[in-house]
């Protein structure tokens, strides 16, 4: 039997997301297409298209289902890092640069252009879900504006992605780093910019 007809219903479709995440994580959003997803399956070039009618439409999926488990993760982070705020905040830079190490499925992907032509509202539910978690967790520092939260937020996003990329461009390989070493210095970079916002200005 085929591996394509070892698909049935909606197996098929939950294997292309979960190829779509390993292609992403190897080759990033630029080489990510229909056709090489469905040759890591070993099913035909149309087989997709039975699920999803377009490229955009098959990443829309994978946006949603990073959106989701993004969330997830930054919650179980914060979680484990104890009650106060700005180590709450802090751990989602770790759990950021963590979940696009394995996944390749960071915001470039999960709010990539594309998908605004996409009518998905099960993806806008998961983007909002997660972007109103990480707001929260920057609220709860006690910044005095929704804008000055947007702009936390921004910031340890920015550490997370920094690392992230600093770490697939071989930057500390010379140190040997491991995924968890890399992300402890980016949750150490991120509570150092927190605890910036939050010091008194000097006169």
């Amino acid at each position: 039997m085929s591996r394509e007809r070892a698909y049935h219903h909606g197996d098929l479709r939950a294997a292309l997301i979960g190829a779509s995440f390993e292609l992403l994580a190897e080759v990033g959003l630029r080489r990510f297409s229909v056709a090489a997803v469905a040759r890591r399956l070993g099913v035909s070039s149309a087989a997709p298209y039975r699920h999803f009618p377009d490229r955009d439409h098959l990443l829309s999926a994978v946006s949603a289902t990073a959106a989701r488990d993004l969330r997830s993760a930054i919650l179980a982070a914060a979680e484990d890092s104890g009650p106060d705020p700005a180590d709450r905040l802090a751990a989602v830079a770790g759990a950021y640069f963590r979940y696009v190490v394995r996944t390749g499925a960071g915001l470039h992907v999960i709010y990539a252009p594309e998908l605004y032509r996409v009518p998905d509202e099960g993806r806008r539910e998961h983007t909002r879900a997660l972007m109103d978690t990480v707001l929260e967790l920057a609220a709860a520092t006690d910044v005095p504006t929704y804008q000055q939260s947007v702009a936390l937020v921004e910031a340890i996003i920015a550490v997370g992605h920094g690392y992230t990329s600093l770490f697939a461009d071989g930057f500390f390989a010379r140190g040997s780093s491991t995924v968890d070493a890399v992300a402890a210095r980016a949750v150490a970079a991120a509570r150092a910019l927190i605890r910036a916002e939050h010091a008194p200005s000097v006169p």
